[in-house]
């Protein structure tokens, strides 16, 4: 197939402002590439991909950014600032289309859904989010009513935030794996990772570092200055050692040689792609028990689910996380999360909706 990407328009690839779906993306090309099919991905101007590859061109764009529906009211509107980029990557890619099997739109907003119902070429949505606009969601539904094969999930929970669809389509998620060294180390320090941002709950990692008397390592783009500097303020000095954000290949050697990640999201992940990062280096994961790491993490087996909100039980189960097999973390990643299984996936859900358009011409 002919596909056409559209990322995601808050930040350029490699800013670490997209979050997980920079990963996504960039797992998902490598995986389509190697399938045979040719890639053309509309993206931000100084967006840059993990790999080069010569079936994949990236055509940049230049604009502002939009603003995440995280940090966003529920029921807040449709806000699309002047000069926008999301608007100038969806005309990008209609374009690119009129040459193309179907464009693959991996931006939760309003536009690029919208565009589904007025557009002769077929748009598919990997919805990365759980229901985090009242308008977003109801015009998921509506599109939904006309196109159901359109929409796939990363994971059951995260879809059964849509109650209107009834079997959702879930792919779950992929990483190169030869991107990520298996290391056996029991006696490293702590970890953290993930977008510097109030719904990810850094504070309940921190508090569990304290009370150990340990620091806490943490990897990520600081999207929230001022929630990075309440936190700082809450712990001593010695607790949070900043790392920043990293690309793939050095975050992992640094990931591997630690005990544990914390995952402590206050909100429903829709999948979790850095609970699948640490157990691809070996790295046992302690996680909420919501949202797609409750149905990543094998309890007992490749971490510990802690109630939601419970940063005792986080402290508890760290105790007797070397209990755990980090050889069983690695093989839970091969045997459902490679990037090869995603883009296969990937691939016979889009076939699934191109074929569904043919039919009714």
């Amino acid at each position: 197939m002919n596909i056409v990407l559209i990322s995601t328009p808050i930040g350029f690839l490699g800013s670490g402002k997209g979050g997980g779906v920079e990963l996504t993306l960039n797992s998902l090309v490598h995986g389509l590439s190697e399938l045979g099919h040719s890639i053309d991905i509309v993206a931000p101007k100084e967006s840059k991909l993990c790999l080069s590859n010569k079936k994949v061109q990236i055509h940049f764009v230049e604009g502002n950014d939009q603003i995440s529906w995280q940090h966003q009211d529920y029921y807040s509107p449709v806000n699309i600032p002047d000069n926008s980029l999301l608007a100038a990557m969806v005309e990008r890619a209609l374009n690119l289309g009129k040459k193309a099997d179907i464009l693959l739109n991996f931006s939760y907003d309003w536009l690029p859904i919208w565009m589904t119902l007025n557009v002769e070429v077929p748009i598919a949505h990997l919805i990365s989010m759980g229901s985090e606009s009242f308008v977003v969601r109801n015009l998921i539904e509506k599109v939904y009513s006309k196109f159901p094969d359109n929409f796939a999930f990363h994971s059951k929970v995260q879809a059964s935030d849509y109650s209107f669809i009834a079997n959702p389509i879930i792919i779950g998620n992929g990483f190169k794996l030869d991107n990520y060294t298996f290391q056996d180390f029991e006696n490293g320090p702590l970890a953290w990772v993930g977008r510097v941002a109030p719904e990810k709950g850094l504070e309940d990692a921190a508090y569990v570092a304290n009370e150990l008397g340990e620091k806490l390592n943490v990897w990520g783009f600081v999207e929230d200055a001022s929630y990075a500097s309440k936190i700082e303020k809450l712990f001593s000095r010695e607790v949070i050692e900043w790392k920043g954000f990293l690309e793939t290949k050095k975050l992992q050697k640094e990931l591997g040689l630690c005990r544990a990640l914390l995952n402590t999201p206050k909100w429903n992940e829709a999948y979790g792609n850095v609970v699948v990062e640490a157990m691809a280096c070996g790295v046992p994961v302690i996680a909420y028990r919501r949202g797609g790491p409750s149905e990543i993490i094998q309890h007992g087996v490749t971490g510990f689910l802690a109630k939601p909100d419970d940063k005792y039980s986080l402290l508890k189960f760290l105790k007797i996380i070397n209990t755990i097999n980090r050889h069983n973390c690695r093989k839970w990643v091969e045997d459902n999360a490679s990037s090869t299984m995603f883009a296969s996936k990937v691939e016979n859900w889009l076939n699934r909706i191109t074929k569904e358009y043919q039919s009714q011409k």
